[in-house]
């Protein structure tokens, strides 16, 4: 069923909205002002003196993707893992606007135990111009063996020093009913029984969470809390996050790129091949 004559089909262009009230919800259902309600207030509120509202960096894979995956009828999406994700931005985001956004299947591949669904899409301002890029890798347990291609070997490489910067956030074991209001109400993330058709005892935390905990972190940490520094970020989701769970992000920084790690209590990557760009 799956095959490269998938590559470029495209979802319609659909016009993306947000404000300050989804840019402020989206923070915390990633964590912000979880440790101490009075910390990131420039992210969780919009009101606070001398602290005008800022927006994650990572919003932008909520507010400028595009419409839904174009995947032909009948793929079953209980066997589907979010695999990678992927953006790049040339600014800042605002706490509030309007964006042109479409999306088109990038790449299929063929990775034996499953198959890799590449998805790539574009944000335009109402002038044309190109805001943002935002790509994600959609993996489909059991549906490889058709002889395709396995797609690009990843060259990055884990960095053998110890971490310039090491940030752990714990969180909460109702994340993913949080999370889901910013947009993905997949249940697989709060379905006892959609998990278990996928192969899971329950619903895990949405992969798209984990990776709002890990930009946050980053964020922080490498780009001093100034989201206009934070321009790309990209990872490939490896195990499952069940909400509760502690998270530890591992940096390591050369000049303008940032390799990172994100791993859960027991030190099993949750996020690899991590790679930011912090200007």
């Amino acid at each position: 069923m799956f095959d490269e004559s998938w590559v470029g089909r495209r979802s319609e262009t659909i016009t993306r909205s947000w404000s300050s009230k989804d840019a402020l919800l989206y923070a915390l259902a990633v964590g912000a002002g979880q440790g101490h309600p009075l910390e990131e207030l420039e992210f969780t509120t919009e009101n606070t003196e001398a602290q005008p509202q800022k927006v994650l960096p990572t919003f932008a894979n909520v507010a400028l993707s595009g419409g839904p995956i174009p995947l032909p009828n009948g793929v079953d999406l209980s066997k589907m893992l979010h695999a990678e994700q992927g953006f790049i931005v040339d600014d800042a985001l605002p706490v509030e606007g309007e964006v042109t956004t479409s999306s088109a299947i990038a790449g299929v591949y063929d990775k034996g135990s499953g198959a890799l669904v590449e998805v790539e899409s574009e944000a335009r301002d109402d002038t044309g111009r190109l805001l943002s890029v935002v790509r994600s890798s959609m993996f489909f347990r059991g549906c490889g063996g058709w002889g395709g291609s396995r797609g690009p070997a990843s060259e990055w490489e884990k960095p053998t020093g110890k971490p310039d910067h090491q940030v752990t956030y714990r969180t909460r074991t109702d994340q993913a009913l949080l999370y889901r209001l910013t947009g993905d109400r997949n249940p697989l993330h709060t379905d006892p029984s959609f998990a278990s058709r996928g192969g899971f005892p329950q619903p895990i935390l949405h992969g798209m969470c984990v990776y709002g905990f890990t930009g946050r972190a980053l964020l922080h940490a490498a780009a001093n809390s100034e989201p206009k520094r934070f321009r790309a970020m990209q990872g490939r989701f490896t195990k499952p996050v069940l909400p509760g769970e502690s998270l530890t992000v591992s940096m390591w920084i050369d000049r303008t790129v940032v390799r990172f790690q994100t791993t859960d209590a027991t030190g099993a990557p949750v996020i690899d091949q991590g790679t930011a760009t912090i200007m």
